[in-house]
């Protein structure tokens, strides 16, 4: 019989350096699950990331064990680090901050394909360029 789960939890945390302070050590907290445990873990599955911010949804169960799924980082951060910006503009229409290829949003498109509302690369790649018009990054054809 499967457990029961009492709780779902998202949040999202730096890959390879999360740490029991706020946002997460709260979060885990309330539904008594333990803290390092789940740093020490997810920590360990998410190293290669090196400081991305990455959304996590753990799932807590009625005998305090929990799991966990990693999701894709956000389009955002993925477009700020291939345009190589610090953030978007605060008015996208007008202040354009930096470009993107075709190229980079089918790659950006890939990496988060399974969390797209998208069948194929090439209309994941047109939500991807959606976000970057949005955050003022020009795309270049």
């Amino acid at each position: 019989m499967a457990k029961e789960i009492t709780a779902q939890i998202k949040i999202q945390a730096p890959g390879g350096q999360a740490t029991p302070a706020p946002p997460i050590g709260p979060a885990l907290g309330q539904h008594g699950v333990n803290i390092g445990q789940f740093v020490s873990q997810f920590n360990e599955k998410t190293g290669d990331m090196n400081g991305m911010i990455v959304p996590v949804v753990i799932n807590v169960y009625a005998d305090r064990t929990f799991d966990f799924v990693i999701k894709s980082p956000p389009a955002a951060a993925l477009l700020k680090q291939a345009a190589g910006v610090a953030k978007g503009s605060g008015v996208p229409n007008k202040d354009k901050v930096g470009t993107v290829t075709q190229e980079q949003l089918e790659n950006i498109a890939k990496t988060k394909l399974a969390d797209l509302n998208a069948f194929s690369v090439e209309q994941g790649a047109k939500i991807i360029a959606g976000t970057a018009r949005s955050m003022g990054i020009e795309v270049a054809n």
